[in-house]
């Protein structure tokens, strides 16, 4: 019923999402960076799983109980911490709370129902069914195969009138007056199977702490300028044609990246020059962060300087040649070249606050990440696979190396405990983007062998070999993989 109650009130009024979001905000860091870890892009569903399930078990403990009105005591705390939850959210109304109270309710009603028979016991008559607790069985599945089919199609109804799907259909992306340079195609290495050097859009990881994508029609956005600079400003989202559109290639790290893990993906970004938009504020000399939040209230904090630099960092509107999908971030996001998407990469971007780094924390520094996230030298092995089996003969390995901002001068493989060998280098379109390699060895020697790898990036550094955690800010080590030659 709340999720029916809830369509014409909007998203904000969905109580499963607001409570999901307040579980992810108020879970420790570390917790945080386990379940990204042990379930990838799958940590959201896990969440809204785990979250359906502790309901339903508090519902069935407390019903057990409900002769002392336990069971309804705690459909009515639910109720109100629901409501809680949804007041907490980003563009709440005190209105939105009204599914959560109605649901409540609804719940108390249904168990007073269910649980009648038991507390006051009606006198039986004659040919009737004198087995209540089959009585209550079929009762309860009825109400309960009624409330799924309700929450599906309140779901399903409530998604289908927010969607932004139709106005990102709607949206033509603008010709770049600056186009990137040509991929040449001796990025990709040639006899061995690698990622592609521009991820499909569809492939790209996703990691945020949005639990429901936010839908955001164009007519709707705005971004506002403001904190410490010489005046304030609010772009619309067809403002932004007044300035010039540029292409850029860009590899994208998340800072949860472990050594070897896949969380980094390479994209053709379409957008503005972000130093740009700020240029038009003015920003003030003595301030060092902007503090960039999104529309679901997530905040980053990125140096001034790097959005303000030669990097050309963006607000993309566009990704490979499409409009911005909406779970990265319709209708635009800021793409940072050079940084940890958590202090750079906000989606469904609608503020920018001219700020300091002593004096605002964002989403995750607040939770014990590093306040400046530069990605560190990285380098992975992907083929051959942990535990795969290479037949003997001649046998081209590779993978992918990276150092965004600075480039990747040169990757050496070492193959069990013998010496560095370059490997051979796809040609290196910039330094923003990651650089893909193969090597070729000789399995001439049965058994099982190990491959490393590592990098140096353009100016010089050797990545190192010391084995960090990602957090506070980003996993080092090298990366290997063991393989038999059968």
């Amino acid at each position: 019923m709340a999720a029916l109650l809830a369509i014409p009130l909007g998203p904000h009024a969905d109580s499963r999402t607001a409570v999901g979001s307040v579980v992810i905000d108020l879970t420790p860091g570390p917790v945080k960076e386990w379940a990204i870890q042990t379930f990838g892009t799958n940590d959201k569903l896990f969440l809204t799983v785990a979250v359906l399930v502790v309901i339903a078990v508090i519902a069935m403990v407390t019903a057990q109980f409900e002769d002392r009105k336990l069971g309804s005591i705690a459909l009515g705390l639910a109720g109100v911490l629901g409501g809680a939850a949804v007041l907490s959210r980003t563009g709440a109304r005190p209105v939105d709370v009204i599914p959560s109270l109605v649901g409540a309710a609804a719940g108390i009603a249904v168990l007073r129902l269910l649980v009648a028979d038991r507390v006051r016991p009606p006198a039986p008559e004659p040919g009737a069914d004198t087995d209540p607790g089959r009585r209550r069985s079929l009762a309860a599945l009825g109400f309960l195969a009624a409330g799924t089919l309700a929450g599906v199609i309140g779901t399903v109804l409530g998604r289908a009138a927010s969607s932004a799907a139709g106005d990102r259909n709607a949206y033509t992306p603008p010709a770049p007056k600056v186009p990137g340079p040509p991929i040449p195609p001796e990025v990709q290495p040639a006899d061995v199977d690698l990622a592609p050097f521009i991820t499909p859009t569809a492939d790209f990881y996703r990691i945020d702490t949005a639990l429901s994508v936010p839908q955001v029609q164009r007519q709707d956005w705005r971004l506002r300028i403001h904190g410490m600079v010489d005046r304030e400003v609010t772009f619309r989202f067809d403002e932004l044609a007044q300035f010039e559109a540029i292409d850029k290639v860009v590899t994208l790290t998340c800072v949860s990246n472990p050594v070897g893990g896949n969380l980094i993906s390479n994209a053709t970004w379409t957008g503005y020059r972000v130093r740009d938009l700020l240029a038009r504020a003015g920003v003030h000399s003595d301030a060092d962060m902007v503090l960039s939040k999104s529309i679901d209230g997530f905040t980053a904090g990125t140096p001034v300087e790097a959005l303000t630099d030669n990097r050309d960092a963006l607000l993309a509107v566009a990704m490979n040649g499409e409009p911005l999908p909406t779970e990265h971030g319709y209708p635009a996001r800021l793409v940072v070249p050079g940084l940890y998407g958590y202090v750079s990469a906000t989606k469904w971007l609608v503020d920018l606050e001219l700020t300091r780094f002593d004096r605002a924390e964002a989403y995750w520094t607040k939770l014990g990440w590093s306040a400046h996230g530069p990605i560190k030298t990285e380098s992975r092995i992907d083929v051959p696979r942990a535990g795969s089996g290479v037949p003997m003969g001649t046998a081209t390995f590779g993978g992918v190396a990276w150092a965004q901002n600075r480039g990747v001068r040169a990757v050496e493989v070492r193959i069990d405990d013998g010496p560095w060998r370059p490997a051979t280098l796809g040609a290196a379109y910039s330094n923003d983007t990651w650089r893909l390699w193969s090597y070729t060895w000789q399995a001439d020697q049965p058994g099982r062998h190990t491959i490393t790898v590592r990098a140096t990036d353009g100016t010089g550094a050797l990545q190192t070999s010391e084995v960090a955690d990602v957090i506070p800010d980003g996993a080092t080590g090298w990366h290997s993989v063991s393989f038999t030659v059968a």
